[in-house]
């Protein structure tokens, strides 16, 4: 888990007219939701706000042979106590009034465009530099201090098994998913918590957890178990119930990669679709099979969840 509450400060602010040129040091910035006001970089974006810490700076003025000023690197907020690039999308920065939460790690260098770059042949910025969306408005001062608040992801796994829920047979297919998560999680510098469910094939049971999930702000849900055509398959339509909105895509695609193969593949209903800010996956009840849907839904997971929140990389 990340340090939750480290403390850091800003040891300079700094704002430019133009893109491409070097940023220059003021006495304060007024960050709106739009960015920082009179900074050529505002705008309704995802990379607003850009943040280097003095970590990355002390490393690069080696390589440049010099001492160099904050703001060359066209950073808006220069920050020290905290490195900075070992954060991930979604953390969020808390100074005073002002909140601010990370959107991406790093940029595309636009080389000979970037003034730091046509002097010394190499930047920083596109490896350490980090970027940044404003929550909560306000006035930064240089001096001021903030803490970092790391995202922890709520996740929950939902297990339907009315044998499982009797204790007659383990539950694998639950902890399966939570291994692929575990992966993920660790893969993308996130944090999170998983909170795990076992329930009978009730439909009154699973809908009062999707319920809670909505309630108590879950960022993910998976289902495991009642996708296909039985009696007591009822998971795919309860789940609909509650959907804002369904990706029909994913599973399409699934049903049609594995299907060709095995053709009883193709009597699995599962779906996928977004539940308020909880984006749903309801996969089958067996181990294999939960492997091949996880491998396909997590080679896209990063992007969906920076779609729902908002934030669009293109």
């Amino acid at each position: 888990m990340k340090e939750k509450n480290k403390p850091f400060k800003i040891v300079s602010v700094n704002i430019s007219t133009q893109k491409g040129t070097i940023k220059k040091a003021v006495d304060e910035i007024k960050l709106t939701f739009k960015g920082i006001s009179g900074d050529a970089h505002a705008g309704s974006w995802h990379r607003m706000v850009s943040l280097l810490g003095t970590e990355s700076f002390k490393k690069f003025e080696l390589e440049a042979g010099r001492p160099l000023a904050y703001g060359e690197f066209a950073e808006n907020i220069t920050t020290e106590g905290l490195i900075l690039y070992k954060t991930a999308p979604f953390d969020r920065f808390q100074i005073g009034d002002v909140e601010l939460e990370v959107t991406q790690i790093g940029k595309k260098c636009h080389g000979s465009s970037c003034a730091i770059f046509k002097e010394v042949g190499n930047c920083v910025m596109p490896k350490e530099g980090i970027f940044a969306r404003v929550i909560k408005e306000g006035v930064l001062r240089t001096g001021d201090t903030g803490i970092y608040l790391p995202k922890v992801f709520k996740v929950m796994v939902i297990t339907l098994s009315d044998r499982a829920s009797k204790g007659e047979y383990e539950d694998k297919s639950g902890p399966a998913i939570a291994e692929k998560l575990q992966t993920f999680f660790g893969i993308n510098n996130w944090d999170y918590e998983l909170t795990p469910k076992l329930i009978p094939d009730d439909p009154s049971q699973l809908d009062d957890l999707l319920k809670q999930a909505v309630n108590q702000n879950f960022d993910l849900v998976f289902t495991t178990g009642g996708t296909g055509i039985g009696p007591r398959d009822f998971t795919p339509d309860v789940v609909k119930k509650h959907l804002d909105m369904e990706i029909p895509g994913l599973m399409e695609h699934i049903r049609l990669k594995y299907g060709s193969e095995k053709p009883q593949a193709l009597l699995s209903r599962s779906i996928a679709g977004k539940m308020s800010e909880s984006l749903v996956f309801v996969l089958p009840g067996s181990v294999k099979a939960i492997n091949e849907y996880m491998h396909e839904i997590l080679a896209g997971l990063k992007h969906m969840l920076l779609m729902v929140k908002g934030i669009d990389l293109h």
